[in-house]
């Protein structure tokens, strides 16, 4: 696992400095050395904005095309972090909307959704080819992570970055490029929006709630949420958000952490490995003038 670029001072940071000044001498190994300490970061981001893997393991590709085409306009007038997640944010912020997004979904429509999927028993466990566990917890990590997209792309942005990944007001005002006090509010709107949904809604902190994972697991395989025979989230041995990323800052922390906490425990993904297809296209043609006229 690559150091956290999101703590304040970016661990790593000298290394990703040198191999900069390798790769704009020339080095096709730092660029990918660059690549593969960055993609998963950049994945995981990707992934919780998007809800999709394919759709982030795009949006990632995409970023890292951005990183080799731009990288010798890279000035140096600020760290490496700041300018490959710039890049990366200003990416998500833009690009149009993932397969999960088109239905603009609000919290009412998202409450709604869960009201209306039955609650039921358990899978017998000889009728499904996964673990029932297991299958109890893709419901969990995806109707959890489907309630961020309810939220609007720079409020998910916010969370993502405050609440989950740690960061403290000043680096995430330095990446989403605002005042620490605007960084502050767009957040503290976040988790007021998202908060208010889960503690009427969802009982995995407010146990008064009779919205339960495991009632609710057989009507996410019927309506198609799940395909037990294709688990996107979760797996029995697995890197959680909060073994990488940094303690979320007290700059940020809000009043109930225990929601917050609920996103932490989600997987650190692995990314799909995409050097061998970066690799590929450096060698083509048309993307080595492309790098010429930059």
């Amino acid at each position: 696992m690559s150091p956290n670029p999101f703590d304040d001072v970016a661990a790593g940071d000298e290394r990703d400095q040198e191999l900069v000044r390798l790769a704009k001498e020339g080095s096709g190994d730092a660029l990918e050395e660059l690549t593969a300490r960055h993609q998963a970061w950049i994945y995981n981001l990707a992934l919780r904005m998007l809800h999709h893997r394919e759709d982030a393991k795009d949006a990632t590709q995409e970023v890292l095309i951005k990183l080799f085409t731009r990288l010798s306009a890279f000035a140096e007038r600020s760290s490496f972090r700041t300018w490959l997640y710039r890049i990366a944010i200003n990416h998500f912020l833009s690009m149009k909307r993932g397969r999960a997004e088109l239905a603009e979904i609000s919290f009412a429509q998202y409450g709604r959704n869960l009201d209306n999927t039955p609650d039921a028993e358990l899978p017998d466990p000889r009728a499904v080819p996964a673990d029932v566990q297991l299958l109890v917890a893709e419901t969990r990590i995806g109707c959890t992570a489907g309630m961020l997209l309810c939220l609007d792309r720079e409020q998910r942005l916010a969370f993502i970055l405050g609440s989950i990944f740690g960061v403290s007001d000043a680096v995430g005002a330095e990446l989403l490029e605002l005042s620490r006090d605007n960084f502050r509010q767009r957040l503290a709107r976040a988790r007021r929006d998202l908060q208010s949904f889960m503690e009427d809604k969802c009982g995995l902190v407010n146990t008064a709630n009779p919205c339960r994972c495991a009632k609710k697991t057989r009507g996410f395989i019927t309506a198609g949420h799940i395909d037990p025979n294709n688990l996107r989230f979760a797996r029995e041995r697995v890197t959680r958000v909060r073994d990488v990323a940094g303690r979320v800052s007290v700059e940020v922390m809000g009043l109930n952490e225990a929601y917050a906490e609920v996103y932490r425990d989600h997987p650190f993904q692995n990314s799909p490995d995409l050097v061998i297809a970066l690799r590929e296209l450096m060698d083509r043609p048309e993307f080595r003038s492309t790098l010429e006229l930059d």
